[in-house]
Formats: structure tokens, C-alpha cells, sequence
């Protein structure tokens, strides 16, 4: 269970005050009253005495069902002597440096919701206005936008037989993760009591209790309700990939998000051999096979609001035996972001002329490379889309198909019927191609049919499991390639990486990136230009992360007539790698260093994300 602290903002009581006067007065008791806060920030020198009138004037006497904070903020109020609003998120953060407790923005990757239930109940958080995040064997930590109103925080402390830790929250972020996270609690609970576990008086005791009893049905109500929530909030969380894995004692679910795993939840195996047995059964697999891998594939739509349905959203599944159940990952495949224009790719100026360039060619080999989740059928998917015309017949052998292209011509590889990429690229070559894109090429046999495809005059594209794009050569002749061969019809390698980008509504400028730090990670090579580095800081929009998005980092290496005379029995990687750089190679960690010095991303994704020079 993550028991991760909240990433809080952390003041001295009374920091932010200009008058020793307020930091003396007592602090109120009850709700937040906009009255008094409009007082604090007239006295704190944060807005005008005309500022604040004319919001008085404004807002009158009537009451208001806004939370005061939510009021003020939309006020239009602006920070004295600068132009930055005073927003809520801003207002928020000023209130707790006043009155020195913790801010937080709630991350729900980074929050223990499982057991929300244990310290208090829906009704109660709404009412009020307060949220547990974090729960140890001493603390409970709860989030509240009402700071002054803690009558209630001794009749907690003897509930929960712990201390609470109070820290401030923004009031429209425990409105909305109130609902979700009760709403997820209560149907896993009521997922494992469908299959006759005992209520249990924490979340611990409902683990134990799931794991004495019988399986699930994968159509219990509950069971049906926790895959719906996990789906749409995995989409909601820009989730590439769900992850159900079976543990020694609980079952956690993890999301991938902008390349890093997260941990979402812990439930009980008995109701993650539910979720599974439920998903196997929607994707058509075998639901009583678990000893070996499966595949399958499920659509399903997006919520975009309150009854309102999305786009159509594909998942791929693949399951495999482990030491504690079986295992399910789900690869989400939103049409809208598998397929992309090549100009959003994020090719540099000159990367992106070379690129068009060499996949007009009218034949030879194109291959993409990069470890798994670098994007290689994003670029292959976009690219064969720019070329897809009613002139040409665009055919691909994959496996598994990623994403369903109405302008390709798709074929599947199943090897129970003895049909792998050498088979199909077979019968492809009897089907009129122009352009053939190969999923991988594996083995010697799926490379030499790959040849000869480009020798008789067709455009291959093809990927391959390579550090950088002179390790493609390297591969090939691995597999048992000639050397001459490989001269003969490769025409391309573009290696390539996802980075983490910047949030857009957080990120700050980083002085310590100097344009010295970045030559010395991209030494031989020196940056031109201005160097306009900015640093991750953390938001709502981000998850706290200060990482939003990824971007690709590329390396092409367009083969030449020198290049291709270094390719020989005695190949020397090095010497082609030296070479190719010579005529205009950029290696992908100086292409990374480039998008720092743009404020794209950060140094330290990069170094994360590209291999050494």
C-alpha cells in the first residue's frame, strides 16, 4: 500500500504576513468566511484597499453555497504590484503559509484511498469538507479546505486510534476525489462480499478474509463495476498501459503514465481473479486457461462527462502465468494518439526533411529501432499513413495488429497455424504491394524475406529491438545478414526515445542548467543558440509530476555510399558510428540535450531516457 507523504508545500506559522499584527491575532473558529480573508489579504498587502472594497461591494451580504476560497478566486483579484491572479490554487497556497500548515495538491496516483472508508465515511468527508490521504500505524494525514473548523479531528483521533495530521487542500479537488475515491472503495468492497467475504473492519482484515474464500464471478455486479472505474480512470489519467498483478498477499494495480509506472490500488486477490476472469471474458480469451499466455484485444468507449460517451477506445490484453496468479496487461490504443501527422512527431527541422526524404524512396528498407514503449508504431503508423493514396497498396504483417487502419491492408501472425512474419511477408509478396511494413524482424528467415521484397523493387518498413541506429546493422549481421545485403537495401535507421515533456501550466525556469552542464553531457559536441532550460515543478494538471506528455527524441542515420562501403565480415560499429555522424548523424542524447536548451524537457529525463555518447 503506498504510504508516499503528500508533496507539500511547507510554511512557518504566520510566513507571508506583513503586519506582525495579523501573524498575533487568533485564528478564527469554523468555516472560512471570504469577509475575513479578503481582511488578510488587505492586510497582508496582497491586494488594494480599493481591490478589496470593490470585491465587498461586489459580493454584498447575500450568502453563497461557493466554498469561500472557490469565491475569491473567481473574483478576478490580482497580486499587488504584479500582474499574476489570485486565483484559488494561488489563494490556497497563500492561506496555509499564513496560517503554517502543509498545501497539497491531492495526487490520486500518490494517495492511499483504499482505505478511506476506515477513517470516516462519505457523508461525514463531504460534510466536512475533508479527505484522508495517508494513513500509518501513528497518523492518519487528512487533507481539508476548512482549516479553522476541527472540532471533529478529536472524534477521528478516537475512532482511528491515531493522531491526525492536518494539511489544506483545494476545495474543488476533495470535491471531486471524495466521490471517486468512495466510489472505487465501495464497489471493490462489494465486489469481495458478492463472493460470501464476511464485512471486514479495515482493508487489511477484507484482504485476509478474500483470501480464504471461493472465486469471484466475473459478472458480480461489483466485480463489473470495478473494471468499468478502472478503464475510464485509467483513460481520465492518460494511462498507456493497466497493469493487474497478483502478489503474495494483495493484488496491486499499477498504471503507466507518460512511460513510469504508477501504483493506483491494492485489492483482494479474490477480487483480482475477478477483474481478470471479467476482462479474459469481454476479450474473448480463454477464461479457464491460466497456464499459459493469451492474447486478446477489447473496445471500448470513453466518458467524456456526466452520461456523455467518447470516442472508441482499443485495448490489446496479454496475460501470463506467475508465481501468484495470473498476470494482465492492457495495452490502451487511442486512435487519436497511435496516429499521429508526422509534423507533431517532433522531428527537428532538419530530421523531418531527411525523414520525408527517405520514405519516398521507391524501394529498400526502412528501419525503426528503439526498446519497447519508444514509440516505434507510432512513428511506423504515422508514417505509413502519410503514404497510404489510392496509387498505392499499403500491406503490414503484425503481431499483434496495434491499431485497426482502414488504409492498410492488415494480416495477423498466428503461429499455431504456422504463419510468422517470414510466412506472411511470403504471401504478402504475391498480393501486388507497394509498401509492406513488418512488424519485427526477428530471425534470419523474416530478414532475408524482408531483402528480398526490397530487391524486387518494394518500400519496407520494418523495427527492430536496437541501443541506437548503428545498432541495426550490427543486428542484422547477428541474424546471419551478408554485409553486402545489408548495403544493398538498407536505406535508413532512425533510432528513437520518449521523454518526459514539461508541464505547460507549472513548469519554471531552471538556472542551474547551465549551458556548460549540457556541453559537458554532450561532449565532443558543443549547443548553439540560446540555452532556455526550465525545471519540473509540480501541479493538478501534472499530477504533481511537473511532467505532462512526451516527446520523441530521434537519431537518423540516412546510409550513403561511404557508409555502406564500411559494411564488410570485419564490420566496425565505431567506424560506422563516426562516419555517420560526420555526415550529420545527431546522436540521440544531443538531440535531447537540444529540446533542454528549448525548455522542452528536462536533463534529467534525458539522461534518463538516451544512452551514453
Amino acid at each position: 500500500m503506498n504510504t508516499t507523504g503528500p508533496r507539500a508545500k511547507t510554511a512557518d506559522r504566520g510566513a507571508g504576513t506583513s503586519s506582525g499584527a495579523a501573524a498575533r491575532s487568533p485564528l478564527p473558529k469554523g468555516k472560512l468566511d471570504w469577509h475575513q480573508l479578503l481582511d488578510w489579504l488587505r492586510d497582508d498587502g496582497l491586494v488594494t484597499p480599493d481591490d478589496a472594497a470593490r470585491v465587498a461591494r461586489r459580493f454584498g451580504a447575500g450568502a453563497s453555497s461557493l466554498h469561500a476560497l472557490v469565491r475569491l478566486g473567481g473574483a478576478g483579484l490580482v497580486r499587488h504590484g504584479t500582474q499574476r491572479p489570485l486565483d484559488t490554487d494561488a489563494l490556497a497556497e497563500w492561506l496555509a503559509a499564513r496560517i503554517g500548515r502543509p498545501f497539497v495538491r491531492i495526487d490520486p496516483l500518490k494517495t492511499d484511498f483504499g482505505r478511506v472508508a476506515d477513517v470516516m465515511s462519505v457523508q461525514y468527508a463531504q460534510m466536512r469538507h475533508a479527505l484522508p490521504l495517508f494513513i500509518s500505524a501513528s497518523e492518519v494525514t487528512i487533507a481539508t479546505a476548512e482549516p479553522f473548523d476541527v472540532a471533529w479531528v478529536p472524534e477521528i483521533e478516537a475512532h482511528t486510534r491515531r493522531r491526525v495530521s492536518l494539511v489544506l487542500a483545494h476545495p474543488e479537488d476533495l470535491r471531486r476525489y471524495t466521490t471517486e475515491f468512495y466510489s472505487l472503495t465501495k464497489s471493490v468492497r462489494a465486489a469481495a462480499k458478492s463472493g460470501e467475504v464476511a464485512t471486514a473492519a479495515s482493508f487489511e482484515q477484507l484482504v485476509e478474509l478474500g483470501r480464504a474464500n471461493k472465486q469471484l464471478d466475473a459478472n458480480d455486479q461489483g466485480v463489473v463495476q470495478v473494471v468499468d472505474w478502472l478503464w475510464q480512470y485509467a483513460f481520465d489519467q492518460r494511462a498507456s498501459d493497466i497493469h493487474l498483478e497478483p502478489r503474495r498477499e494483495t493484488g496491486a494495480i499499477r498504471f503507466r503514465i507518460d512511460g513510469v509506472l504508477h501504483t493506483v490500488y491494492q485489492v483482494p486477490l479474490t477480487v483480482m481473479g475477478a477483474m481478470t476472469a471479467r476482462i479474459k471474458l469481454l476479450g474473448r480469451m480463454d477464461v479457464v486457461e491460466k497456464r499459459r499466455p493469451l492474447d486478446g484485444r477489447i473496445k471500448t468507449v470513453r466518458q467524456v462527462g456526466e452520461g456523455e460517451r467518447g470516442g472508441e477506445v482499443e485495448m490489446r490484453l496479454s496475460t501470463l502465468p506467475t508465481a501468484f496468479g495470473e498476470k494482465m496487461v492492457m495495452r490502451i490504443f487511442d486512435p487519436e494518439a497511435a496516429v499521429k501527422s508526422l509534423d507533431a512527431l517532433g522531428f527537428a527541422d532538419g530530421e523531418a526533411k531527411a525523414w520525408e526524404e527517405l520514405i519516398q524512396r521507391p524501394h529498400g528498407i526502412v528501419l525503426v529501432t528503439g526498446p519497447t514503449g519508444s514509440g516505434k508504431t507510432t512513428t511506423l503508423y504515422s508514417t505509413l499513413k502519410r503514404l497510404a493514396t489510392e496509387e498505392v497498396n499499403v500491406c503490414t504483417v503484425e503481431d499483434p495488429i496495434e491499431m485497426i487502419e482502414p488504409a492498410f491492408n492488415q494480416t495477423q501472425v498466428q503461429p499455431a497455424l504456422d504463419m510468422g512474419f517470414a510466412e506472411g511477408l511470403r504471401a504478402l509478396m504475391r498480393q501486388d504491394p507497394d509498401i509492406i511494413m513488418v512488424g519485427e524482424i526477428r530471425d534470419l528467415a523474416t530478414a532475408e524475406m524482408a531483402i528480398q521484397a526490397a530487391l524486387t523493387g518494394h518500400l519496407v518498413f520494418s523495427t527492430l529491438h536496437t541501443n541506437d541506429a548503428v545498432g541495426a546493422v550490427t543486428r542484422l549481421s547477428d541474424l546471419g545478414v551478408p554485409g553486402y545485403l545489408i548495403a544493398a537495401t538498407v536505406i535508413g535507421v532512425l533510432a528513437q526515445r520518449l521523454a518526459r515533456t514539461l508541464c505547460p501550466a507549472c513548469k519554471a525556469r531552471d538556472d542551474s542548467t547551465t549551458r556548460e552542464a549540457l556541453d559537458e553531457v554532450v561532449r565532443p559536441w558543443r549547443l548553439s543558440g540560446g540555452v532556455r532550460p526550465y525545471k519540473a515543478v509540480g501541479c493538478p494538471e501534472c499530477r504533481n509530476t511537473g511532467y505532462r506528455g512526451r516527446a520523441g527524441l530521434y537519431e537518423l542515420l540516412v546510409m550513403s555510399e561511404n557508409l555502406r562501403r564500411l559494411i564488410h565480415p570485419t564490420l566496425d560499429a565505431g567506424a560506422l558510428a563516426r562516419q555517420a555522424v560526420k555526415e550529420g548523424m545527431r546522436p540521440l542524447r544531443l538531440g535531447g540535450a537540444m529540446k533542454v536548451a528549448e525548455g522542452v524537457t528536462t536533463l534529467e529525463e534525458v539522461l534518463r531516457a538516451t544512452p551514453m555518447l
